[in-house]
């Protein structure tokens, strides 16, 4: 039996929008807590000769951001500050009758003194690191929607193709090789049939989700079980409240797409077809079990009394001293945090996880070719539980040890056993109540309206622009401002109330800038000469939003002109 770890990484564009709290120092702080801690962890199990195969998605938008030189800088400064912040609370802590969290001051500043180290070796390239791990077999690096739209809900199948298309093509360009797999924006899927959101201006016949990935090359994605009937909705984000006013109808009803009469269980891989159709993409189903072990602060390993508390953070300097302590209890009640103890739970609770994949493995609800899924956020690992990156290296060590499960990669899965079996998915995604509620609801919906008003107008005129050499910039900066425009995160914070202002002024932002172009291309389609204060803008946004910088063939791809290639 095989077992399949799949962590996305994603984070919107937050380069050059600021810095505190949800600028860069957002993309620094997952860096320095999951990313570096990633590639460090399998690095450290690779030189011990134990592989850690796991399937590593980086969105486009965050690996652009990535390997931009100002990310560097950046990442310089952000653990400058950290190492400040050790200075000060070493000084200050006696004085305020907290000297016995000393200690763990040191045990900070070694840590980001070595990560800051192990940044430097690995040439200051976080994606040129993961190309490293995968051109050694230490892991398999997918793909992402190209700023993780929500492929379900755009207005206009040209905007799927393009978030795919460009995906693609950065993969190709920043990790040197196609992705295998893509890991769909929110885990959201919806087959082949009439497409209708509530509000939506142009409702009709749509392709499957899988349709679209077949097109642009992809092999496989992931998909929450609720949606292969396999289990109920876990969700994918912890904490989030569930309670949204749904938009327009009320949930789906996914048992009527459940009409072949095969038990389906989350321990295989199937093909992915549409009304019946043949399929040409496989999907590999979170198993609920395991991942609700790993997932749950209330239920699963994250909540030990021993680990490090999240929300507990001194100030100024941002470092947490503190641990979880008893379950639920006020955060003036923790208690200081021992690295040692919680190190040594992180080897029991990977002992137990193991344990835990034998026993599915034994019940007999796994054959001899299945296999277990868990895919999860990257940044569970390291961020939201500080010592997730050692769990997951204890599994390994765990699993390379005469195990009976064998820990695998998604395409070595797909390779030893193609899918012969195919399904038809329900609509829906892994948000809380499994279905599009978390990104339509009543709070979202003006942002859809906006979006979908905007796909027409951008794809309507790209056709004419395409034709104009001089419109040809501002063309791909307006893609580039629909695609910023497009990421689902902006209606995911805007659901959950956390900063919804941050959220709106940013989708606002894109959503206008893209605008702005688009009427001058549609001006210059009519004949305008494109004036000299507007190529000025685009030349400002273009400078400000840096990335994807071989739109052009994108677009025409998307449009499904022949030749998109000969465009630069």
């Amino acid at each position: 039996m095989d077992f399949v770890l799949a962590l996305h990484s994603h984070l919107p564009y937050v380069l050059r929008h600021g810095r505190w709290p949800h600028g860069s120092d957002w993309l620094c702080e997952a860096a320095l807590d999951a990313y570096l801690p990633l590639v460090e962890k399998v690095s450290e199990l690779a030189a011990r000769g134990v592989r850690s195969p796991i399937t590593v998605s980086v969105s486009p938008v965050l690996a652009n951001q990535l390997v931009d030189p100002l990310f560097a800088t950046e990442l310089d400064e952000f653990i400058a500050q950290r190492l400040e912040a050790c200075e000060e609370a070493r000084r200050t802590l006696p004085e305020t009758g907290d000297g016995a969290l000393v200690p763990l001051v040191d045990f900070w500043e070694a840590r980001f003194r070595r990560l800051r180290a192990r940044f430097e070796e690995e040439g200051r390239n976080i994606v040129a690191a993961l190309a490293r791990l995968q051109a050694t077999g230490q892991v398999e690096v997918m793909t992402c929607a190209a700023t993780h739209g929500y492929l379900t809900l755009l207005g206009r199948e040209e905007s799927v193709r393009l978030q795919l298309g460009v995906a693609q093509a950065e993969h190709r360009r920043l990790f040197g090789r196609a992705s295998a797999g893509c890991w769909l924006p929110e885990c959201a899927y919806r087959p082949r049939g009439w497409w209708q959101p509530a509000g939506a201006p142009h409702p009709g016949p749509r392709a499957g989700t899988e349709e679209y990935l077949a097109a642009a090359g992809f092999r496989y994605f992931f998909t929450d079980a609720h949606l292969a009937q396999a289990g109920s909705a876990l969700g994918g984000y912890a904490d989030v409240p569930i309670g949204v006013e749904r938009f327009g109808a009320a949930r789906r009803d996914v048992s009527r797409h459940r009409g072949d009469g095969v038990r389906r269980t989350p321990y295989r891989a199937y093909l992915v077809g549409s009304a019946g159709g043949s399929g040409k993409v496989a999907v590999l189903v979170r198993d609920p079990r395991s991942s609700m072990q790993v997932w749950s602060r209330q239920l699963g390993y994250p909540g030990d009394a021993s680990y490090l508390e999240f929300h507990k953070i001194r100030w100024p300097g941002g470092l947490k001293f503190w641990r979880v302590s008893a379950p639920n209890s006020d955060l003036g009640a923790k208690r200081p945090y021992d690295p040692s103890a919680a190190l040594a739970q992180t080897a029991l609770h990977a002992s137990h996880f193991a344990s835990l994949l034998s026993s599915i493995r034994a019940s007999g609800e796994v054959g001899r070719e299945g296999v277990i899924a868990v895919p999860f956020d990257t940044e569970l690992f390291g961020h939201w539980w500080f010592e997730g990156m050692d769990f997951l290296a204890a599994v390994y060590r765990n699993l390379a040890n005469g195990h009976e499960v064998r820990a695998v990669t998604a395409s070595e899965h797909l390779d030893r056993h193609p899918p012969r079996m195919t399904i038809e998915l329900a609509p829906g995604s892994w948000g809380a109540g499994g279905d599009d509620g978390m990104w339509l609801n009543e709070r979202t919906a003006w942002t859809w309206r906006r979006l979908w008003l905007l796909e027409d107008r951008f794809w309507n005129v790209a056709p004419l622009a395409l034709a104009l050499p001089e419109a040809l910039p501002v063309l791909a900066q307006a893609a580039r401002e629909l695609l910023l425009a497009e990421a689902s995160d902006w209606q995911f914070i805007i659901t959950t109330g956390a900063v919804t202002d941050y959220a709106e002024r940013r989708f606002t932002q894109h959503a206008a800038d893209a605008e702005l172009l688009v009427g001058v291309l549609e001006d210059a389609s009519r004949g305008a000469v494109i004036p000299a204060q507007a190529r000025g803008i685009c030349d400002e946004l273009q400078r400000r939003d840096s990335l994807f910088p071989d739109l052009l063939p994108r677009i025409a791809a998307a449009l499904g002109r022949s030749g998109a290639g000969a465009i630069s």
